[in-house]
């Protein structure tokens, strides 16, 4: 998919507002890249396509108009931000890494979204809040991160779990320890990727 094609999907879905805000964001990103490596250089040509519609796929999976999401590991702002600047709800973005949770800081005040997204400078084990949606993309193990993630889901929360290729024995694997339903949407992005979600979540 071309960049114009990614900003296209996001405009017909989101509107123009939305999409703008988000070439602001990523312009953002690109410009902070060169004092910290929130991406890799070799993905800004391909910014819209490789980190901005991969995160905006996550919204109509959500299957929520408003409500708390949270987004754990967000680095420079993927998913978090992007989802932030497209769905309407309140959006936590959890990254300990304390410079890269500055910028995220900075760029919800300058795009005037600071009202609705909140930014936790540390690690997901410290935040206490309840969530109608979880993301975290390709974030540890999906039984790490249910381990470290399980006190902000509740019964009906919805789990967006970005992953490179499924591992079925690792699902097999969780399932020993976790109840859950789970369903996986191949990618938009990447043929080699799949988005694993998991709902009903509950330990054993």
């Amino acid at each position: 998919m071309t960049e114009e094609q990614a900003r296209d999907w996001a405009v017909q879905r989101f509107g123009e507002d939305a999409a703008a805000k988000i070439d602001w964001f990523l312009n953002l990103v690109i410009v902070e890249n060169d004092q910290q490596n929130l991406i890799a250089p070799s993905t800004i040509a391909t910014i819209w396509a490789r980190h901005a519609l991969d995160s905006l796929q996550l919204i109509p999976l959500a299957d929520r108009a408003d409500g708390q999401w949270i987004d754990i590991g967000t680095g420079g702002g993927f998913p978090g931000m992007v989802v932030a600047l497209a769905w309407p709800g309140q959006v936590a973005l959890v990254e300990p890494r304390k410079r890269r949770a500055e910028f995220l800081r900075d760029c919800a005040e300058t795009l005037g979204v600071a009202d609705r997204v909140t930014v936790h400078a540390s690690k997901i084990e410290s935040v206490q809040a309840k969530a109608d949606i979880i993301s975290a993309r390709a974030v540890a193990t999906v039984e790490n991160l249910l381990r470290a993630a399980a006190h902000c889901g509740k019964q009906e929360t919805r789990w967006l779990l970005p992953r490179g290729r499924l591992d079925e024995r690792e699902l097999k694997t969780l399932s020993r320890q976790w109840r859950f339903v789970f369903h996986v949407e191949h990618s938009i992005t990447s043929t080699d990727s799949s988005i694993v979600i998991l709902d009903r979540v509950g330990a054993r």
